[in-house]
């Protein structure tokens, strides 16, 4: 199999991992898209430019991730890397702010690098990049909901990772509050005790199986179930702001949850339920948060992972 040898694109949409009680197996898909696109040059090496987030920050070699995370695919389907690749990343991802911009890094270049075996004729299937994703990732949260859109479900079974996909009812809606602050996922992880107390346990699988109806069938249930007892509290020293408003969203009624590692903050909400105005509930949000948090709703992703018009390149 031969590299195809005009510019291919992919775009990746932003994820929110846990979904409160899913702790690394739940995920849900919001349309807001990083857009990568790579083409093969005959110039050695990797060149990557970054536009948006992340622009300055990240690096622009064959460290980035994005680029990185094709050469890998590459090679996993049976590639040799070419002579050079110039990469074009069109982020709106923010990073490190719960929302799943590595993940969205590494399924859009193992996606580029399926766009560049030849697409649908590389007989390089979803299930083959989700569980090379889960393998970079370490976990199939954000992965499954990158790759899959919707709310994922996702687990690892014999070292392979996997995911399906759920339909979010109609009727929800999903706000997001983002904070300035950044915050690495390795610093909220290793803020969790690697203990936790059987009914802690017993609590989350409840609600986790809870909430798969609750999003998917009975919205009138998402404040129960998202309800955490396994990670948010035990994280709170790192990010006390983002817990802070966790407290007083719930207290309010509304089903909020930290948005992956945080800081984050998603709430999810019934739009035809009686009273309930999904611009009301942005507002509301956007009061308890202040001045400090960009509020804004999203719409969830209908789709994961897809292929893109390549943009013109100067």
């Amino acid at each position: 199999m031969s590299l195809v040898e005009v510019p291919v694109a992919v775009s990746v949409p932003a994820t929110s991992a846990n979904v409160g009680p899913g702790y690394d197996c739940l995920g849900l898909a919001l349309e807001l898209r990083d857009v990568y696109t790579a083409a093969l040059v005959d110039r050695p090496g990797v060149q990557v430019e970054v536009f948006g987030q992340g622009a300055g920050v990240v690096a622009v070699d064959e460290a980035n991730l994005v680029a990185d995370s094709l050469l890998r695919g590459l090679t996993l389907f049976g590639e040799a890397p070419p002579l050079g690749i110039r990469l074009r990343c069109r982020n709106q991802v923010p990073h490190a702010r719960g929302l799943g911009s590595s993940s969205a890094a590494i399924v859009g270049g193992l996606a580029l690098a399926r766009e560049l075996a030849g697409g649908a004729r590389s007989g390089l299937t979803d299930a083959d990049l989700l569980a090379e994703a889960v393998v970079i990732e370490g976990h199939p949260d954000n992965v499954a909901a990158a790759v899959l859109g919707g709310f994922a479900l996702g687990w690892v079974e014999g070292g392979i990772g996997h995911g399906v996909r759920l339909e979010p009812a109609a009727t929800v809606a999903a706000v997001v509050a983002v904070p300035v602050m950044e915050l690495s996922t390795a610093a909220a992880r290793a803020a969790l005790p690697e203990l936790v107390p059987l009914v802690d346990a017993v609590a989350n699988i409840s609600r986790t199986a809870l909430l798969c109806q609750a999003l998917t069938r009975q919205p009138e249930l998402l404040l129960p179930a998202t309800a955490d007892r396994l990670h948010q509290q035990p994280r709170s020293a790192v990010y006390p702001a983002t817990h802070e408003l966790l407290l007083r969203l719930r207290a309010a009624g509304l089903a909020a949850v930290v948005s992956g590692a945080g800081p984050t903050v998603l709430v999810l909400t019934e739009t035809d339920r009686a009273g309930t105005d999904p611009a009301e509930v942005t507002a509301a949000v956007a009061a308890h948060a202040g001045p400090d948090w960009t509020v804004r709703s999203l719409k969830f992703a209908a789709q994961g992972v897809r292929s893109e018009p390549p943009i013109e390149w100067e």
